[in-house]
């Protein structure tokens, strides 16, 4: 799906739907997960068996981490006329929602649908009156987004940056 309109991507969000993962959806997540880290493994200057070893281990890596980490939270596909396009991991805390993570293939990268489910998610917040937090790379494109949607930088974790969004009164009565 090439860039697009807001009604384009609100659109393409009515046939949108999220269902948890299942140990079926390995190879798909694997295979998302290496089209996150593309343009640094195109740095490493290794060949490709080389690439997709080390990309196995980082997925599982992260998959342990999240799993460990973060109990109970919601780890799902984001599926587009029933056809994964990304994942989204959501941990609902007591006193905040963290987006743990959020991928979309790359072919709806860019077209506004990653903006209006995470709207989706600052409206569950505002009902909540919880913070969103998140952590990302300095050098990742959706800071952009985050920082648009008014994500605050709080400080900078190791390689990270530490984000929250905070539902302003004005924001909860929209929703």
């Amino acid at each position: 799906m090439p860039a697009a309109s807001g009604a384009a991507a609100a659109s393409a969000m009515k046939q949108i739907r999220f269902r948890p993962e299942e140990p079926e959806d390995e190879a798909f997540l694997c295979a998302l997960y290496a089209t996150t880290r593309q343009e640094e493994m195109a740095l490493t200057g290794w060949p490709a068996e080389r690439q997709e070893a080390f990309l196995r281990q980082q997925f599982r890596f992260q998959t342990a981490h999240y799993r460990r980490h973060y109990g109970g939270a919601a780890f799902e596909i984001i599926l587009l006329d029933q056809r994964p396009m990304g994942r989204i991991y959501v941990h609902r805390g007591p006193e905040d929602i963290r987006l743990m993570d959020i991928a979309l293939l790359p072919e709806y990268r860019g077209a506004g649908i990653g903006g209006t489910i995470l709207r989706g998610l600052l409206g569950e917040a505002a009902r909540a009156r919880k913070p969103v937090t998140l952590h990302v790379e300095p050098y990742n494109r959706a800071l952009r987004l985050y920082q648009r949607l008014g994500f605050q930088v709080i400080e900078q974790r190791g390689p990270n940056l530490f984000l929250e969004w905070r539902p302003s009164d004005q924001y909860a009565a929209a929703v």
